[in-house]
């Protein structure tokens, strides 16, 4: 335990007093800060340069019609939900219409047969153009009052009656996917950087140790459970304080700016996700970062150049790239608790985010949370004990590469 404690207090005080940690640290910060408080420079700057947009320019939004009272209603009806254009009616051919869509003077034209058959004209369609939608169900709304009308209503009793509200509720008995959606892809993409990110950098701290030949003096005096799992549990509480002090300051700058937020619904989102799930959060992390950070470090303990990590420690990280697109997808769906994502929720190597999407994005009973932690618990025991044992054994590894037989070997004899 002594061992221990002196390699951890060594590893994390490298850590802390490493430039690029730090640097990397408060660069976040700053462009969190940037964000956060977008919204109070953006009103400064806003309020000195506050003069009125007299003669705004509008685009020129063309109405033909050869029934000149369909061309009044329509040009009042497009008014009104058209904010972005100036509605004019036209009384011109198809073939000028064309020409002043061309040259500019108008950016479309609708040219009505009747109020349910109509030519939308445009210079150039974008991928995001819907005026043809928001037409369809205006001059479906005319239609239907006229036709009203002509039975008998008045156009006030033929408004009222197709306007008239209707009123929904929506009783949520488990979990709004809708609302917990991107918070869980943030909280997912964090651990998904930061597993992948530690990971490498305990394989290449270990790799180092190793090409220096540091390894050998280290392991004589130090027992190799005590150097691993001091290791990686410094690596973590690094990586734990890290992500403390970048999400402690999000929350802290948008409290400062709350107001200049509003009811923004995206960052209220992220921002309103509840204590129990950023516990969960944090207990997914922790568990899913020894796990790996045990596998890296084995690894890079094998490996006998540094420029062999890369190559090396592809297979881990594929394995968690294959269980983040699992959740990925899963979520795209609007299905969480598929087949493949319940199994994935009990493998060790996929649970950390496979559980942790489904507690967020569904309906988990607490015997499945806790079978699955249970199952993690047990596997970074297994495995960290299994690490170390490769880790005393890939210190006289030196030369070429060694063979997966030839590590099994001498693991078993160790």
């Amino acid at each position: 335990m002594k061992q221990f404690c002196k390699i951890l207090k060594f590893e994390l005080k490298h850590y802390l007093t490493n430039k690029i940690f730090i640097g990397v640290t408060l660069i976040l910060v700053a462009v969190i800060a940037v964000v956060m408080f977008f919204p109070r420079i953006w009103g400064i700057f806003k309020k000195e340069d506050s003069t009125p947009d007299v003669g705004k320019y509008l685009p020129v939004m063309l109405v033909v019609s050869d029934a000149k009272e369909n061309s009044e209603a329509v040009k009042e009806a497009f008014a009104a939900v058209f904010t972005g254009y100036e509605v004019k009616v036209a009384d011109t051919d198809v073939e000028d219409v064309k020409d002043q869509i061309k040259s500019g003077e108008a950016e479309c034209a609708f040219v009505l047969n009747s109020l349910t058959s109509y030519t939308y004209y445009v210079n150039n369609l974008s991928m995001y153009d819907n005026n043809t939608a928001i037409a369809d169900e205006v001059l479906k709304s005319i239609y239907r009052i006229n036709a009203m009308v002509q039975g008998g209503f008045t156009p006030e009793e033929a408004s009222a009656i197709l306007t008239a509200p209707i009123e929904g509720r929506i009783e949520n008995l488990g979990i709004d996917q809708m609302q917990n959606f991107l918070y869980t892809y943030i909280m997912i993409l964090a651990l998904y950087m930061v597993i992948l990110l530690y990971g490498q950098m305990v394989a290449t701290n270990v790799a180092t140790e190793k090409s220096s030949r540091a390894m050998e003096l280290l392991i004589t005096s130090a027992k190799p459970t005590s150097m691993m799992f001091g290791k990686v549990i410094a690596t973590c509480f690094a990586g734990l304080l890290q992500i403390v002090v970048v999400f402690g300051s999000s929350i802290l700058f948008f409290n400062i700016n709350d107001d200049y937020w509003g009811d923004n619904p995206i960052v209220n989102s992220i921002f309103g996700m509840p204590i129990g799930l950023f516990v969960y959060m944090l207990i997914f992390f922790i568990l899913g970062y020894l796990i790996y950070s045990f596998m890296f470090g084995a690894v890079g303990s094998t490996a006998s150049k540094l420029e062999d990590i890369n190559t090396s420690v592809t297979l881990i990280a594929m394995m968690f790239v294959v269980s983040f697109l699992v959740v990925i997808v899963s979520m795209s769906s609007g299905n969480v608790d598929t087949v493949l994502t319940k199994v994935c929720s009990y493998i060790p190597f996929t649970s950390p985010i496979a559980m942790f999407t489904r507690i967020a994005m569904s309906t988990v009973s607490i015997y499945e949370i806790c079978a699955s932690i249970a199952i993690l618990i047990v596997s970074v025991i297994g495995i960290g004990v299994l690490s170390a044992k490769i880790y005393r054994v890939g210190v006289l590894l030196y030369g070429n590469k060694p063979k997966l037989g030839s590590i099994i070997k001498a693991v078993l004899k160790a």
